[in-house]
């Protein structure tokens, strides 16, 4: 089961760990039609996909139309919008934000699924204090409705074979009657480069790659922002793989007396892990985003790259919007890796449950 399914970063993932979708929700119009043209139409999933407010959308309604039971369902996934979470959100900005309301009605469907594993992805900021209520409120639940939950965790995309600096914090809670307490997370599959030759796995996958092979002829994606004239002399005044937008003199009256946000027109580091892919990673003004040679920002496959997305993904809605779904994504191959353990238990489970049958 996916909630907050977008594009479907999750649900691939989930795939290929050798789970099968039986349904999914999401309710942004573009992410919804590249679910379905992806995962749907393509046969990757055979659930159902629905179009829907979650908030709106009861679950009792939503059970009977997917035809599940309580206990159908091995792993609920979700990634609930995390606007009112970001760091981005200052001093207490972010408390009450009508978003953070999701978090915990992601739990009443849990509540009503009793899936055995559920496992939430959101950002880090979802552990800072001044969202502790939020947080405890959702682990009260759990306890009352017989879960354990695992303590947050923070984990970075790169060290599981995503070419991204991602930080993201992710919640496993399960079921204590179904299964036993899980080891998890898994270990990490890819590490530092300094250490990778004595520790025996392969090195965090850099930028580099992103940009080796062209995209296909046809790719609708191939697409980047156009730039003005003055912004495109920036660029060329920028030197390659890694310059600043101090580097290139381009110095805006909002950028005197700021000590932050340099990254901000920046190209991308080619030798590194690319940096977070936010909703607004085809936009040079919101990030790192300037491509490591050429006089513009990526193209939204190069960051659907980024997030591990294969060629053959196409998002729907054009730059802007693809932009969204691309940010808000859980990168597939991390997706995979932390989903695979859990299908594995899953399936120890209903072979212990057959046994004593």
């Amino acid at each position: 089961m996916d909630l907050f399914a977008g594009a479907g970063g999750f649900s691939l993932g989930a795939t290929l760990a050798g789970a099968d979708i039986a349904a999914a929700i999401e309710n942004n119009r573009y992410a919804a039609q590249s679910y379905r043209r992806n995962l749907v139409d393509r046969g990757q999933t055979k659930g159902l996909l629905f179009e829907d407010d979650i908030l709106k959308l009861d679950h009792q309604t939503f059970m009977t139309q997917a035809g599940l039971m309580p206990g159908d369902c091995d792993l609920m996934l979700g990634g609930p919008p995390c606007q009112g979470f970001s760091a981005h959100r200052l001093r207490n900005a972010g408390v009450g934000d009508p978003r953070n309301r999701l978090l915990l009605r992601y739990f009443e469907y849990v509540r009503a699924l009793r899936p055995s594993f559920f496992l939430v992805e959101n950002v880090p900021g979802l552990l800072w204090p001044r969202h502790s209520a939020f947080l405890e409120g959702f682990y009260s639940m759990a306890a009352a409705a017989g879960y354990g939950m695992l303590e947050p965790v923070v984990l970075n995309a790169r060290d599981y074979g995503v070419p991204q600096n991602r930080r993201r914090v992710f919640l496993l809670g399960y079921d204590k009657k179904r299964v036993d307490i899980p080891a998890w997370p898994p270990e990490q599959t890819h590490v530092d480069p300094a250490v990778a030759l004595d520790d025996g796995r392969p090195a965090w996958r850099s930028a580099s790659e992103i940009f080796a092979r062209l995209a296909a002829p046809d790719d609708p994606n191939d697409i980047h922002m156009n730039h003005g004239a003055a912004l495109t002399a920036a660029f060329a005044k920028t030197p390659h793989n890694g310059g600043s937008r101090t580097d290139s003199g381009r110095q805006l009256a909002c950028h005197q007396n700021h000590r932050g946000h340099f990254d901000v027109y920046g190209r991308i580091d080619p030798s590194r892990p690319g940096p977070t892919m936010t909703t607004a990673c085809i936009n040079p003004s919101k990030g790192r985003f300037v491509h490591p040679t050429e006089n513009h920002g990526i193209t939204l496959r190069q960051a659907a790259r980024f997030q591990s997305f294969p060629d053959w993904f196409v998002f729907e809605g054009g730059l802007m919007a693809g932009g969204v779904q691309v940010g808000n994504a859980v990168p597939v191959q991390m997706a995979k890796a932390l989903i695979q353990p859990l299908v594995e238990m899953s399936v120890a489970a209903l072979e212990r449950t057959r046994r004593v049958a």
